[in-house]
């Protein structure tokens, strides 16, 4: 018995956990619905607590399923959640393929009385919402290149965040913007109303006058303003005129106060709405993009990376 009593706290006859998600692909705003199934061990076992957290190597969102209960031995309860996924969660998987460098998973912690955190992992993808997917296409089809996405630390300045971090797609640029930019780094910042798009441009020295530098640009698109609009040509004016411009009006990413939205349109350089709205005529581009381009454009051989 005391043999037994040690090897409970060290989890050892204790019970177990197995998270089941009804929801392994969501998008940013919406819910992640599962099931956990605690597997009853040898002995009876209270439940202090069942907390998940989504997470991508930082902490996005935390529930607590359930607190203080008990699992007889032998026997399995199971636990329906609904886990909120923020709307600025980073972009995982594009094209039904994880991007490289990005991975997100659910984190499943039982707090058993007496012993030890029992853990649970589980990867989810955060896919596109139709405003992010329509500014991927666009990009695929001007031609860049994916080159890495990671998570960055940290606010953008005059951009209002709900979490501290912020995702950077980063692109090589096609043969006509070879001459002129190095890369492309591409962060949305999403809300309930529509997604803040900010671009940075690494230009190379001795195109523009002063040298080589970085440019920014800020543009605001709402969520019920995506359909009807060529976003390849818009994304195309952005660029063009990021590389015109000799400074920048928007300042570098960086631990910067908290900003407000006020409202979408145009801010820090750029086209405003009004422009993004007028050159809609050519039509919808979203999910246009064929797949072999998609395929090189965005992914590895092998179609993603592990979770670490």
């Amino acid at each position: 018995m005391v043999f037994k009593k040690m090897l409970a706290a060290f989890g050892v006859g204790g019970p177990s956990v197995d998270t089941v998600l009804d929801t392994p692909a969501v998008q940013p705003g919406g819910f992640i619905d599962g099931h956990v199934h605690i597997q009853g061990g040898d002995r009876d076992a209270r439940i202090e607590h069942v907390v998940l957290v989504l997470t991508c190597g930082v902490e996005l969102s935390r529930s607590a399923v359930a607190d203080h209960f008990t699992v007889a031995a032998g026997t399995t309860e199971s636990i329906p959640f609904r886990l909120p996924v923020p709307w600025e969660a980073p972009i995982t998987t594009v094209y039904g393929q994880q991007l490289r460098g990005m991975a997100m998973g659910v984190v499943t912690s039982l707090e058993v009385a007496g012993g030890r955190d029992q853990g649970d992992l589980d990867p989810v993808a955060i896919t596109p919402l139709p405003v992010h997917q329509a500014i991927l296409d666009a990009f695929a089809e001007l031609g860049f290149r994916f080159k890495k996405a990671d998570v960055e630390h940290g606010f953008i300045h005059g951009v209002a965040q709900q979490l501290p971090i912020y995702q950077e797609i980063e692109f090589w640029p096609p043969q006509q913007y070879a001459g002129r930019i190095n890369e492309v780094e591409l962060t949305f910042i999403t809300n309930p109303a529509g997604t803040d798009i900010i671009l940075e441009f690494d230009k190379r020295g001795g195109s523009f006058t002063g040298g080589g530098h970085d440019a920014y640009s800020r543009f605001g698109i709402g969520h019920d303003q995506v359909a009807g609009t060529n976003w390849t040509a818009v994304v195309d004016g952005w660029i063009h005129e990021a590389t015109q411009r000799h400074y920048s009006r928007m300042p570098a990413h960086g631990h910067g106060g908290y900003g407000g939205h006020g409202g979408y349109g145009h801010r820090g350089g750029g086209m405003g709405m009004g422009t993004v709205v007028a050159a809609g005529a050519a039509g919808v581009v979203g999910g246009l993009v064929a797949g072999e381009i998609i395929d090189e454009v965005f992914f590895d051989d092998e179609g993603g990376g592990d979770f670490e």
